[in-house]
């Protein structure tokens, strides 16, 4: 009889828990893919476009991050085999300035020497409901007074020129603008380079 009992609670437990759990399960299913990948994981400037052959090319020496001025490079430590030691950039911690420099120290060709205005890290993008100008919230622009680009990547907006807007041909995704982002949601991200696009606006 205390066996039958024992047995009957632990059915119990196992089927309480069971339920408690779909949820949680179905909303993982359910829930849409974002269309647009945000990265805080940014290769240097002149890395090879294709992740596969940088990791391959990269020897993880160090270099890129000694000489880096504002010390923006930083190396991975989250991946293993050949990833690891791998150099990249958190905008929302450190952004690149384009100074180029890392590219003339590296070894291999990992980074290649091309000009500023070349560099492809992944290219800015404003979310127009969450930056202050684009919902009225006050004046800023400091995202279009840090950029190393200048009108070449980003611009207000004609007629109101407080309202910024990346201009997609020209923009890097160097992250000075994610740096610079006074608003604490970060309206501003990068998209890496082949993963997601730059979505259309409803602001």
């Amino acid at each position: 009889m205390q066996r039958r009992s024992f047995l009957q609670k632990l059915i119990l437990s196992a089927s309480t828990i069971g339920v408690a759990s779909l949820p949680f399960a179905v909303a993982r299913i359910l829930a849409p893919v974002n269309a647009t990948e945000y990265s805080n994981h940014l290769r240097p400037p002149g890395a090879l476009l294709d992740e596969a052959e940088f990791v391959k090319a990269c020897i993880g020496c160090g270099l890129c991050g000694e000489i880096c001025p504002p010390k923006c490079i930083e190396f991975d430590k989250r991946q293993g085999g050949k990833a690891v030691n791998g150099p990249y950039i958190d905008p929302e911690k450190k952004a690149c300035i384009l100074c180029m420099k890392c590219t003339e120290v590296c070894p291999t060709e990992s980074l290649t020497e091309l000009p500023r205005e070349e560099v492809k890290m992944g290219v800015a993008q404003i979310d127009r409901s969450a930056c202050y100008p684009w919902v009225d919230r006050g004046v800023c622009g400091a995202c279009v007074a840090i950029c190393p680009l200048g009108k070449q990547a980003i611009a207000f907006q004609f007629a109101d020129m407080y309202k910024p807007y990346i201009k997609e041909e020209g923009c890097v995704g160097c992250g000075m603008c994610v740096e610079i982002c006074p608003h604490p949601s970060l309206p501003i991200r990068i998209v890496e380079p082949g993963k997601g696009v730059i979505t259309s606006h409803s602001v």
